[in-house]
């Protein structure tokens, strides 16, 4: 999840629902903003908020996303800027077969969900679209950008990178992981911290009272951010931002490197689906 969150236009959501722990870390992240989990540690009963609150699971995800972020955000930075159709490639194929893995979770589909598909398609293809603006760099701001931000990054299919790109402060914020700002990413980390509480009680009850139109439009999400994320694109004016899909002529080798890229993607995830579903052997 934390690799895949340092990657504008792949999401953490995705990777989360890719695992098979997505509806867990929701209902984990959701529990934050219970009454009986503030009144808990208001008189200091740690051991029943720890076990609330889901301590243990949030905790080593938390800690992976966290090790992830600090020890690949530069490498990734590198790869996205030597080697960008590679990366797009690699993560176009874990998407596409993500998308075929979620929608098992759907036991028969009918009009309703395929229109609710249908407008999660739509409005992650308009939001990928859209190009960054100019924006402040104040206290303030920073803290409005990690709430939006992390809110989208538990969205799969919106990417809470893309999302910084979007508000103009992407590259802020990388820089400031990179050179350890403590300062920048301790209000980008305060706005995550309130917008994910905030956002965890929505998304938890639409997925406890209307589970498959729920995950129907979240497949929706995945799908329409495929148009941000696919490798063949023509450059506008020399504006990376700017830029056109277009369909591979297979002139070159570099053509042929790129599907087997994507096939790497499709591959890994049916191995992590096999993976999750092969008990462990207790002895």
């Amino acid at each position: 999840m934390g690799c895949a969150d340092v990657v504008p236009g792949v999401s953490g959501g995705t990777m989360a629902f890719i695992l098979g722990i997505y509806e867990e870390l929701v209902r984990s992240i959701r529990s934050l903003g219970k009454k009986e989990v503030w009144h808990s540690i208001v008189t200091l009963q740690w051991k029943k908020t720890w076990k609330l609150i889901n301590g243990t699971f949030l905790l080593t995800v938390g800690l992976g996303i966290f090790i992830a972020v600090l020890s690949l955000a530069k490498v990734i930075e590198l790869f996205l800027e030597a080697y960008p159709s590679h990366v797009w490639s690699f993560f176009f194929g874990l998407v596409v077969a993500s998308i075929a893995v979620v929608g098992k979770r759907i036991k028969q589909w009918n009009a309703p969900l395929v229109v609710s598909l249908l407008v999660g398609t739509i409005l992650a293809y308009v939001f990928v679209g859209m190009v960054p603006t100019e924006t402040p760099e104040t206290w303030w701001f920073i803290i409005l950008c990690g709430a939006i931000a992390i809110c989208a990054m538990i969205l799969p299919g919106v990417s809470g990178s893309f999302l910084l790109l979007i508000l103009g402060k992407y590259v802020f914020i990388l820089n400031a992981v990179n050179q350890r700002d403590i300062g920048t990413l301790a209000l980008f980390f305060l706005g995550a911290g309130i917008g994910i509480i905030l956002f965890a009680q929505i998304l938890s009850w639409f997925l406890e009272h209307k589970h498959d139109p729920t995950i129907a439009v979240l497949m929706g999400l995945m799908i329409g951010s495929l148009r941000r994320i696919w490798p063949w694109k023509l450059t506008d004016n020399g504006a990376e931002l700017l830029q056109t899909n277009v369909l591979p002529r297979f002139a070159e080798a570099q053509d042929f490197v790129l599907v087997g890229l994507m096939i790497l993607g499709v591959v890994c995830i049916l191995l992590l689906e096999r993976m999750a579903k092969t008990p462990i052997d207790a002895t």
